[in-house]
């Protein structure tokens, strides 16, 4: 289309074409072109519908994003659509992250901090992630925007029972959601949470199945916790749970746990997903009356 052979035409070889026929592209963007010290990858997938009544879907990936930082982001991209819809806005898109990467830069004392490693040292764990597993994540990873409806509500949070492991503490919240619009309504509510706000590590992952398509809609966030997004959605997905989204909080308190933090993780959001009826138990699969309704009230609520 137009657009994108002007894109190529302006940005030369950081704009990068991956898959043609699917429409999905990505470009490098960076503070300045002669010292770039803030840098990030934009990668977007344009519907057959876009620019007219759908927007880019699309992924921030940059080391020190996150938390706040890729929410400010997100809102700056999603009220540059809301303010020129059925308009081709990718150039207004990469322009807004240059500016807001050259903001970061005169306003930080120093460079980006690197979250590739979290507060405890990277330890050899045997329970890895599938390489097929990362490569469907970066097929499918697509943080963007959901049907804004004005006046809707956040939908319902829920707080899951915290584990404690040398004063360190993992306690996870779980909401429903059916756009990436709630996922968003969801994150700024929790963030609202003064105790939540501060904890080390919010970590998050959410599953949102898009029936028509008989596919899904799904993204993860470290927050600074290596890999422990991608294991949380991993979780999600070998348990099948749909329409929902766990946010695991970490509260670090100064002593090492090694892979042990993982266990927490993982085992923070799978309790709260059976205890809300979104997976069902080994026990209740061994019933021949046993029926998996996820996510709804009626549900007789599962031991675990």
């Amino acid at each position: 289309i137009d657009e994108i052979e002007a894109l190529t035409s302006i940005y030369g070889d950081e704009w990068c074409v991956i898959d043609e026929s699917e429409r999905i592209f990505c470009i490098k963007i960076s503070n300045s072109s002669d010292q770039p010290t803030w840098t990030l990858c934009l990668q977007v997938i344009l519907p057959p519908d876009y620019p007219t009544s759908s927007p880019p879907v699309y992924q921030l990936n940059a080391p020190w994003l996150r938390g706040e930082d890729r929410l400010a982001l997100s809102n700056s991209l999603e009220e540059i659509y809301l303010q020129n819809i059925g308009e081709s806005i990718l150039y207004q898109w990469v322009e807004k992250i240059r500016d807001f990467l050259v903001e970061k830069s005169q306003t930080s004392d120093s460079g980006p901090k690197f979250y590739a490693k979290s507060e405890e040292d990277d330890v050899d764990d045997e329970d890895e992630i599938p390489a097929d597993f990362l490569m469907e994540l970066c097929q499918t990873s697509i943080l963007g925007l959901g049907n804004l409806v004005e006046g809707e509500e956040t939908p319902p949070i829920q707080h899951g029972e915290p584990i404690s492991d040398r004063r360190s503490t993992f306690q996870a919240h779980l909401a429903p959601v059916v756009s990436q619009c709630q996922v968003k309504m969801v994150l700024n509510k929790l963030y609202e949470n003064k105790k939540i706000a501060s904890a080390t590590h919010n970590i998050y992952a959410y599953r949102i199945y898009m029936k028509e398509r008989n596919s899904f809609i799904q993204d993860c966030e470290d927050d600074g916790e290596t890999a422990a997004g991608k294991r949380v959605l991993h979780l999600m997905q070998i348990l099948d749970a749909r329409n929902v989204m766990v946010v695991v909080s970490r509260w670090y308190g100064g002593i090492l746990l090694g892979p042990d933090r993982f266990k927490h993780i993982n085992n923070c959001a799978r309790n709260i997903l059976v205890e809300h009826n979104y997976i069902i138990t080994m026990e209740e699969s061994a019933k021949p009356s046993a029926k998996c309704k996820k996510g709804t009230k009626e549900n007789k609520k599962r031991e675990h």
